[in-house]
């Protein structure tokens, strides 16, 4: 499976997953353009995007691009503490961490490992952009399409998902050993978003989030009984947080 700027949509799943969009969306009363959403259905080859190219400031979903850049430069297995820490990096969020990790690589070198795999391109709407540590005192880049410190698509959030499942991140080893720190199983998951909406359903989910003030977003790989999917949503709303739940639950439900 490839996901390209010429990927097309699959029409049935492209009209219910607006349905669905427009329904949640109604019910928290926000606007059709406060939105971003990314559907890929890794068992039937199916795809759904709502504003697929369309940047938003990222929050710490913009860390994914530390995590790469890491095994990027250090392909080798970590040890368990540095494995525990990326693990509170890309978990819990920590901005401890992450700063820890940029600092070490540098800004500048994080966002050419991600241009290296295509995450970012500024003829085609932006990406994930990563020009900013998460801690005080950081030199600033922002991006050429929107001058965000930190950006994503869904787009390109949903590649980054689909090559890190299909072990295209690195190599086969890095991707799973990634795999491994996304699901870290020492640490106990931030329950808001997609893991509160989908909360007993018995699913492996492999996520990053993001906030900051009404940037509320999530992103993950889903796989459970009868389904394996990568969900994406971008908000800019202060009711981004139920918004997000009540997606992750009816995109499951018309999944499963």
């Amino acid at each position: 499976m490839k996901l390209d700027y010429d990927t097309p949509v699959d029409p049935v799943l492209q009209g219910r997953i607006m349905a669905i969009d427009t329904a949640i969306r109604a019910k928290y009363a926000i606007p059709a353009e406060q939105t971003d959403v990314g559907v890929l259905d890794l068992k039937r080859g199916r795809l759904a995007m709502i504003h697929p190219d369309s940047e938003e400031y990222a929050a710490s979903i913009a860390k994914v691009g530390i995590l790469l850049a890491w095994f990027q430069l250090h392909p080798e297995r970590p040890d368990p503490q540095t494995r525990h820490e990326l693990g509170l990096m890309v978990k819990i969020s920590s901005n401890e961490m992450a700063t820890k990790f940029s600092r070490r690589i540098g800004i500048s070198e994080v966002q050419r490992v991600l241009d290296r795999y295509g995450f970012y391109d500024a003829n085609r709407g932006g990406g994930i952009w990563f020009g900013k540590h998460y801690g005080p005192n950081s030199e600033r880049i922002g991006d050429p399409v929107a001058n965000n410190s930190h950006a994503a698509t869904v787009r390109q959030l949903l590649r980054f998902w689909l090559l890190l499942d299909q072990g295209k991140l690195v190599s086969p080893a890095a991707s799973n050993t990634m795999r491994e720190i996304f699901a870290s199983p020492d640490i106990p998951a931030d329950a808001v978003r997609f893991v509160k909406g989908l909360e007993g359903r018995q699913l492996r989910i492999l996520r990053k989030l993001g906030s900051w003030e009404s940037w509320l977003h999530d992103s993950a790989l889903i796989s459970g009984p009868g389904r394996r999917y990568i969900l994406v949503g971008l908000t800019t709303n202060p009711c981004g947080d139920g918004y997000l739940e009540d997606l992750a639950r009816a995109v499951d439900d018309l999944l499963r």
